[in-house]
């Protein structure tokens, strides 16, 4: 019987923001996940934004080889997804909850038209249409999207419909409301910008419906008898810090442990590490368009109200891992459990105070690049209550998932196949997880190498780097980049980086002639 394939993701979760790990937060329905799964501890995303890795995930590539490179850019609808391949092979093919892979502009100009832009986002009729009109999307047969992460005023399409019709016929005024001519957020704000507690219900926000709207498709492919490939896409904890309540005040901010600036740390880093302790530094040299940088700017935030982000920010996920358990309890009532594989991770990581860092930026520590990761396939013969070191990478699923169905995965997939070690039957399949971050063209564009020991950072154009060594510097805070003891080590990593690179070149066909 072939397998279903359920991707559950949240967006912007630190990696250890999971009950089984960290008992300061409540996450029942994903401890219950790694008691009956595998639980990874060093997963890896392949760029720490939502575009590149989301685009990632989809197609098996890295952000260099499938186009969508930063935020602001957009995944080509010709590139080949695994969604594609499912729906070939005759699965049903499904997104609910965010996408992103496309901007919040439109530039035809520039062969990028997007319909993930205002204001288009809040065209009802539309999306009413669209999964009669414009599917398959990315290889997706139905989707239902939102785009927004709080009180955004991109909150619209799907979402906005199901709340109409559950008579919510006011649902803008839990949003920013547009600007009629520009599309985003009117200036000045109509109101103070929520923070905590949101007046908007918990039965209607969008984890609720991303929720629902899941268990509804599973639902309807277990009625058919077909096979099916969900990605059920969350959008929290992704800042802002704003949920309903109980949520909201489940944890007390004098309880969170947030990270810390050690002194010095910054001092031997890249320069724009030392500019984020400072108010009114100067990041000219990054910018090269005018789109700003993520978190390249001023990173000062006082202690208490880092603990308030935390404690909002863990009552998102707790909020989320309720209705991920009402997901998982569905698989039980329709005798879907034995046979689905079901994998939770999330974009990228989350700074909370960590090294003096919040929320993201070209900062490559393990608060922002690592991910929580856990795979569950009972029938499948992953084994239960594991946890495993191996490296992976979010560029991995793709090939995994084809390989889990018996699919043929292309060549021009660049991740590798991780069912054997998912499985017990080998310890490892990679030497190394690559991660890219190109925010602009050339100013901010690095690549890390990820090893078993080390984490070695190069810039383009730059002599300055990283070079970390996690088993004697776990929480990395001495940068060995121009240490003379790890002289060798990094000329050792860098030949690595060089193979590593080979290796990942994508083989689009076969060769099958000799000239």
């Amino acid at each position: 019987m072939r397998p279903n394939i359920l991707l559950i993701t949240s967006d912007q979760q630190h990696f250890d923001t999971l009950g089984v790990t960290n008992p300061r937060i409540k996450t029942p329905a994903l401890d219950r996940l790694c008691r009956e799964g595998m639980r990874f501890e060093r997963a890896y995303c392949p760029n720490p934004t939502c575009t590149p890795t989301r685009a990632s995930i989809i197609t098996g590539m890295y952000p260099s080889e499938h186009g969508a490179w930063s935020l602001g850019t957009k995944l080509p609808e010709d590139v080949p997804t695994v969604g594609t391949a499912f729906s070939r092979a005759g699965y049903d093919t499904s997104l609910i909850g965010k996408a992103h892979f496309q901007p919040l502009a439109s530039d035809p100009s520039n062969e990028c038209e997007s319909i993930e832009c205002q204001p288009l986002l809040r065209d009802l009729d539309y999306w009413r249409s669209f999964n009669d009109d414009h599917t398959p999307w990315y290889g997706f047969d139905h989707v239902e999207l939102t785009r927004n992460h709080g009180d955004e005023s991109h909150a619209g399409q799907h979402y906005a419909i199901w709340l109409e019709e559950k008579g919510v016929k006011n649902w803008r005024d839990y949003f920013e409301i547009p600007d009629p001519v520009t599309g985003y957020p009117a200036r000045p704000q109509p109101r103070p910008a929520r923070y905590g507690a949101w007046e908007l219900p918990a039965e209607l926000h969008y984890t609720t419906w991303t929720a629902e709207r899941t268990m509804a498709r599973i639902e309807k492919c277990a009625a058919e008898n077909k096979p099916f490939f969900c990605w059920s896409s969350f959008h929290d904890p992704h800042p802002p810090y704003v949920v309903p309540e109980p949520w909201a005040s489940m944890y007390s901010p004098d309880e969170m442990e947030i990270g810390a600036l050690t002194e010095g740390e910054h001092d031997v880093n890249p320069p724009h590490f030392q500019l984020t302790q400072i108010r009114g530094g100067d990041f000219a040299p990054w910018r090269e368009t005018p789109w700003a940088n993520h978190g390249m700017g001023s990173h000062l935030h006082t202690p208490q109200r880092m603990r308030q982000n935390m404690a909002i920010y863990y009552g998102m996920i707790s909020f989320m891992d309720q209705q991920i358990g009402r997901i998982l309890v569905k698989l039980d009532e329709l005798g879907l459990a034995d046979n689905t594989l079901v994998i939770f991770t999330t974009d990228h990581g989350h700074f909370l105070g960590q090294h003096g860092l919040n929320a993201k930026g070209p900062f490559h520590y393990e608060d922002l690049i690592k991910v929580p990761m856990i795979a569950r396939w009972k029938g499948g013969e992953i084994p239960a209550d594991v946890v495993q070191d191996a490296l992976q990478s979010l560029v991995d699923l793709a090939p995994t998932f084809l390989a889990a169905a018996n699919l043929p995965v292309s060549g021009r997939m660049q991740g590798v196949n991780q069912l054997p070690v998912w499985r017990g039957d080998t310890p490892s399949v990679r030497t190394a997880s690559i991660v890219e971050n190109r925010h602009q063209p050339t100013a901010i564009h690095l690549r890390t190498m990820v090893t078993g020991r080390y984490k070695l950072t190069v810039y383009r154009d730059h002599e300055y780097g990283e070079l970390f060594d996690l088993a004697d510097d776990p929480a990395e805070v001495k940068n060995r980049w121009n240490d003379e003891d790890y002289a060798a080590i990094k000329c050792h990593l860098f030949q690595q980086l060089a193979n590593e690179e080979l290796k990942r070149e994508p083989l689009r066909m076969p060769r099958i002639a000799h000239a």
